[in-house]
């Protein structure tokens, strides 16, 4: 009895001793989860701490030193700048007409070779006129026989050897025999087409034989060596256009640029579309130029050779015009200014700047007066 007595008791406290090892084994893992979980928590929320934290830390450390805004600039230059209008216009020769003869027979002696250069006075077609030569031969007999009787009775008018009457019909014989013998070759001279100045040939439409008449198609002159540029702007620039300006044109098909000079200005506008014609005068030595050909023109209205020119992105506007940013020893300000003519990209600046001022051109609407500023590349204007 007293032996199963004991053994309870040792089973008792084996049991007794088993139940406190669990109960701390639990205690321990709830410390070690409470732990975990509260870890995770600050974790979790660490990101939306730090701000503040960074914040708090910092209003106790001194400010980091900013580094200076970066931006673009150019140096303000003096240069030519032109106000330029633009417009189309045509080619035309400054010399030019279509040969036409004057009288109508067949042709007997032709000299037109196509494209040739032609001088003034040069014979280029021929009619039959063997009944016109005949007529002048016998008209060139009576009139040598008339001067030989002429010259006779006036020695004899001045020796009393005739009547002055006598002498005055002879005279007048004379006189109208000149006269038809001018008719005569006035009449040769229309059976004939002569160049009426230096020019190029063009495409022949007869041949030697062909009878034609005025109204026959023959062939075209034209003088080459100056053209006519005509085209029209818009009527709100008439007063600034006088002979003398200068224009710069380009065709097709030729990628020179040729010049001009403005020769007359049309004194009426086109109701229609209210434009002014302009006619320029270029020279065309080379002969690159053809009439009828299509010119893009470009008209110098105003030049200004020494002008202060900014490119247009580095203007501000505000209520009273102006201001740009200029860069000085590692700061900007602010500076009004007073601009001019404008071009497609530039602006001529009239007041406010001098040359070699060092203007920003880009990110202007983050700039403040005063500002540190750090050039990162100075751009030609």
């Amino acid at each position: 009895m007293e032996e199963n007595l004991r053994k309870v008791k040792q089973w008792l406290k084996a049991r007794l001793s088993s139940f406190k090892q669990e109960l701390k084994q639990a205690e321990f893992r709830k410390k070690i989860g409470l732990r975990l979980g509260i870890l995770t928590i600050v974790i979790l929320l660490l990101p939306k701490l730090f701000p503040f934290a960074k914040e708090a830390v910092g209003y106790f450390l001194p400010p980091e030193p900013q580094a200076p805004f970066e931006a673009d600039a150019v140096v303000v230059q003096s240069d030519v700048l032109e106000n330029r209008i633009f417009s189309t216009g045509d080619i035309l020769a400054v010399k030019q007409i279509n040969l036409n003869v004057e009288q109508s027979g067949r042709v007997v002696r032709l000299n037109l070779d196509e494209g040739a250069e032609v001088g003034q006075g040069q014979l280029l077609v021929k009619i039959n006129d063997k009944d016109l030569q005949a007529r002048m031969q016998r008209a060139e007999f009576n009139l040598s026989l008339t001067r030989e009787r002429e010259k006779r009775q006036n020695q004899l008018l001045s020796q009393g050897g005739i009547s002055q009457e006598e002498y005055d019909g002879t005279l007048g014989e004379l006189k109208s025999l000149e006269a038809e013998l001018a008719l005569i070759q006035a009449e040769i001279e229309k059976t004939e087409i002569r160049a009426p100045f230096d020019g190029t040939l063009g495409l022949r439409y007869i041949t030697e034989g062909s009878y034609i008449t005025p109204s026959t198609r023959i062939a075209s002159l034209q003088d080459l060596s100056q053209v006519y540029v005509d085209f029209s702007i818009p009527e709100r620039y008439a007063g600034q256009v006088t002979p003398g300006d200068s224009i710069f044109f380009t065709i097709q098909g030729r990628e020179r640029v040729f010049p001009g000079k403005v020769y007359a200005v049309e004194p009426r506008i086109d109701t229609n579309t209210r434009t002014i014609g302009i006619r320029a005068i270029s020279d065309n030595p080379d002969k690159h130029l053809n009439p009828g050909a299509l010119a893009n023109v470009e008209l110098v209205l105003e030049r200004f050779d020494s002008a202060l020119t900014l490119p247009s992105i580095a203007l501000i506007p505000y209520e009273k015009g102006y201001k740009v940013y200029c860069y000085q020893q590692g700061k900007v300000h602010a500076q009004n200014v007073e601009t001019g003519l404008r071009t497609n990209e530039q602006v001529h600046i009239v007041r406010g700047l001098a040359p070699g001022d060092t203007v920003l051109i880009n990110g202007l609407l983050q700039l403040k007066d005063q500002q540190d500023v750090a050039i990162r590349q100075l751009l030609n204007p």
